[in-house]
């Protein structure tokens, strides 16, 4: 492959998905020689495309449920679907995902040793009956729902990484992501900042589920690429870290912002709620605070500014 000797050696998995893809374009402007793979079951090849120009990049077509011939010092682990949209239409493939993909990782940093970067998610908590939500809140989650294959997929590859931190010395992080959003989401990703933006953009209704008044918390990917980077450099990070906005907004604030910055004279919708779909999401950022500085700069409004554009570009060429 004919790897830089003299960089430092990253993997990321799942890197032609939105988050995976941002974060190998942050990695190479930090000098890393990036290794990206990824079965392409929701990821975009033209999400690499600034990095596909780039000599340090090496892209692998490859799946983290089967063996991975590649080493790396620091491995971000960011293959899975993560849309209920895409997660939902083969739920055996998403479950298998985060936990196989966890067990061929825990493998890899046994026999060779290296950190490993895990990206859980908010949803780990469900519906919960604690807000906001600090890591130490155990979660309230169907196991048998129609996201169960997402929800308990993570929990169950945090088990893993937790035990192989536990009884092999494996450097595991683990990152509960909340709600992200920006340039290069997939428009038809089902997600509520994209499906509003793309209806908004195209003049059809705003598709509003239940009341409007279910709540979360929005990041900017910059922000979290930056706190997912500072806590790779952490001498040592035990115990799973909450990354996001640490605000919440209703779904219809939302709405009311994307038809404000769209110009749209689109109509609202509305639609009953899906099934164990949470009524309130918002980060505790109190540790990763204290750990790395986190604090999100940017604002809702600028954020949204930047990813209507990038929408507008996308459907208009």
């Amino acid at each position: 492959m004919g790897l830089g000797a003299s960089r430092r050696t990253a993997l990321v998995t799942g890197a032609a998905g939105f988050l995976g893809s941002h974060l190998v374009d942050r990695l190479l402007a930090e000098g890393f020689e990036v290794v990206g793979i990824d079965n392409l079951m929701t990821g975009d090849l033209t999400n690499l495309s600034a990095a596909g120009r780039d000599p340090h990049f090496h892209f692998q077509t490859g799946d983290v449920r089967e063996p991975m011939h590649v080493y790396a010092e620091l491995v971000f682990n960011f293959a899975c679907p993560a849309s209920p949209l895409h997660y939902q239409r083969d739920p055996y493939a998403t479950f298998t995902t985060s936990v196989l993909g966890a067990l061929r990782l825990i493998d890899m940093a046994r026999g060779r040793r290296c950190k490993i970067v895990h990206a859980s998610t908010s949803e780990v908590y469900g519906d919960p009956s604690v807000h906001p939500q600090p890591e130490s809140y155990v979660g309230h989650v169907n196991p048998i729902g129609e996201r169960a294959c997402y929800d308990e997929g993570k929990r169950a590859a945090e088990t893993l990484f937790t035990d192989a931190k536990r009884m092999w010395n494996v450097d595991a992080r683990l990152i509960r992501i909340f709600n992200t959003y920006g340039p290069r989401m997939a428009c038809s990703d089902g997600r509520v900042v994209s499906n509003f933006i793309v209806q908004a953009l195209q003049g059809q209704p705003l598709t509003l589920y239940g009341s409007g008044q279910q709540s979360r918390s929005f990041c900017y990917v910059s922000d979290l690429i930056d706190g997912i980077l500072a806590l790779s450099r952490l001498d040592c990070c035990d115990g799973p870290v909450n990354l996001g906005y640490p605000q919440q907004h209703t779904m219809a604030e939302l709405a009311d912002k994307v038809l404000t910055l769209t110009g749209s004279s689109s109509e609202i919708v509305r639609r009953p709620l899906p099934p164990d779909d949470p009524k309130q999401r918002q980060p505790d950022i109190t540790r990763a605070h204290a750990l790395i500085g986190f604090s999100p700069k940017v604002s809702l409004e600028e954020g949204l500014q930047h990813t209507i554009a990038d929408f507008r570009a996308r459907l208009n060429s």
